[in-house]
């Protein structure tokens, strides 16, 4: 099937942290304590997913607080960190929300996504992903995590859906 029509059936995009939200490097202070970088264009295109009816989602095998910190300032409100085993967040994610798996994109870059990846209705790997992801995904960035891959995502669900003028009017004259 061709991904535009997958992307049409979006209602849930679950993303990574690490490697697709992030550029995948692991920064540490002196404290410890770990920081991350996040690209301000994703962060538009994610609430212009929600604006549009498309609820975003995270689910991280890591924990981290300045990810907590970002989620908030997302405002966005399915935010599971520390899952190791991704595909528990994910069914108690679709269950609590009453959706099918055909209703869900998951934006990965590792092996750890791929349980997910597997099972929902449009698979996306970042370009910097893992070879095994890319070649299990139905949509491939062209823009690395962490610098404008879910952007380029969101755009692309937004396009798909014949959503993306209503999201751009407010910012066109």
């Amino acid at each position: 099937m061709n991904t535009d029509k997958l992307a049409q059936k979006i209602k849930l995009i679950i993303f990574d942290v690490d490697g697709v939200l992030t550029d995948g490097g692991l920064y540490f202070s002196a404290d410890g304590s770990e920081q991350k970088r996040f690209n301000s264009l994703d962060g538009q295109g994610i609430k212009m997913l929600r604006q549009c009816g498309i609820e975003p989602a995270v689910i991280s095998a890591r924990s981290c607080m300045s990810v907590e910190h970002r989620m908030k300032n997302l405002n966005i409100k399915h935010f599971y960190q520390g899952q190791s085993d991704k595909l528990l967040a994910f069914n108690e994610l679709i269950s609590k929300l009453k959706l099918s798996a055909d209703e869900v994109a998951y934006v990965g870059d590792d092996v750890l996504d791929l349980p997910v990846m597997s099972r929902v209705g449009l698979a996306v790997a970042v370009a910097n992903a893992h070879d095994l992801v890319k070649q299990r995904a139905d949509f491939i960035t062209k823009k690395t995590g962490g610098n404008g891959a879910v952007r380029e995502v969101c755009d692309f669900i937004l396009q798909a859906q014949d959503k993306f003028d209503k999201a751009m009017s407010p910012y066109l004259d």
